[in-house]
Formats: structure tokens, sequence, C-alpha cells
């Protein structure tokens, strides 16, 4: 049976411990300063390294979405091998490698390429031990350099090599009818007479066929 019009409520359970079942996120505060600190202690920990790795960028599936770009899990190994960084020795200076990944297309590629090398420009390897210099690690100067300057040192690769997409206005511009060549005046017409001719190539030959075939058979 329905209920209509402003009767009272059937079988109200109102009056259970509701408040054993609520949870009030009263301390949201707090956790905001927690976070806050662990960042830092994280940052403080890892100096002069930054706190995150450098990611490539790809662009997300589907139809819908392709037009974006994003950060991905790591760099492929035929990215790596372009850049001349051995596949074992990029995780040891902060490049997030996946060797599951392939690249689809030659312009991605060459673009987390150049992001690589980007990178390796800007990279300063402190030697792991004092005193042992090996030979990826950055001259005495640049090292004393980067200690001299040490609130300069990045911090966040996300402000240095940012994943940036194209805005909309950038993205899509009015083609003018002088910038076009020849004989695209009229695109929609030229696709639809194009799509016609495909579609009665077989009707038009058994049509010329048979016409060819009555003018050569004799008239009675």
């Amino acid at each position: 049976m329905t209920i209509k019009h402003n009767q009272q409520i059937q079988h109200n359970h109102f009056r259970k411990d509701w408040q054993r079942r609520v949870r009030c996120h009263f301390d949201q505060p707090g956790r905001k300063l927690r976070r806050r600190n662990a960042r830092h202690a994280k940052a403080v920990a890892v100096a002069p390294r930054p706190v995150d790795k450098l990611r490539p960028v790809v662009r997300c599936p589907g139809i819908k979405y392709n037009r974006r770009v994003r950060a991905g899990r790591g760099f492929s190994l035929a990215e790596l091998k372009e850049a001349g960084i051995p596949r074992k020795l990029a995780p040891t200076i902060g490049i997030s490698v996946d060797p599951r990944r392939a690249n689809l297309s030659a312009e991605g590629l060459a673009s987390n390429v150049e992001r690589l090398k980007a990178y390796q420009a800007r990279l300063i390897l402190f030697p792991r031990k004092s005193g042992q210099h090996k030979t990826l690690d950055a001259s005495k100067e640049e090292i004393k350099a980067a200690e001299e300057e040490h609130g300069k040192i990045i911090k966040n690769l996300g402000k240095i090599l940012p994943i940036e997409n194209v805005s909309l206005e950038d993205a899509i511009g009015e083609v003018k009818t002088s910038d076009m060549g020849e004989g695209t005046t009229d695109a929609y017409a030229t696709l639809r007479k194009a799509r016609s001719d495909a579609r009665l190539v077989g009707v038009r030959e058994k049509r010329a066929k048979a016409k060819a075939e009555g003018d050569s058979a004799p008239k009675k």
C-alpha cells in the first residue's frame, strides 16, 4: 500500500545508535599539517635530489580523451636507447622506466627523447662516496657551484619540465580559402562525388558493357 499526502511515516527506525556509525572528519586540519610535514621531511631526506622522478609524456586512451597528454608510468626501452641512457642506470638517476610500454608513433618517441636529453643537460650527479669520482659524475667545479647555490636546486621536476596541453584556442584555427590548394574549394562535394563514384563503379561498368554489346549486335 502506497502512502499519499502528509501522513505518518510507517516503521520509522530513527532511534538507533547512529553516533557509532557516523564519522566526522574534524581532524582534517591536523592531517593537512601532518601531510605537509611529511613532504618536508621527505624533501630533506632525499636532498639534493628532487622529490619526484622524471616521467614521459603519453596520450590518454580512448577517442574522447586522446587529445590530452599526461604523465606516463615510465620511459620505454626504445626511448632510453635513443637517448643513450642504459636501462639499469636510469632508475638510479631519477628516471622512471616501464619495460612493458611500446611506442606507437614516431612523434611520441621523439618528444620523450627530447625530454630525456633536456633532463640530462640539467643533471648534476654527485659522487656516491667522497673522493671516488666516476665517469658520469659531475666535475668538482659543478658540484661546488651546486653546493653554493643549494637554495636554487630544483626540488620538483614538474616545474622545469612540465607536461602541458595545447589550449583550445591554439589547437583549432580557421583555414582560409587562400591557404587551401587547387580543387579543394568545396571539400564536401568532392568527398560525396568520390563516394558515389566508388559505389557505382560496378553498375556503370555493367551499363557500359551492355551498351557496347547492343551496338555491336546486328540490327534486324
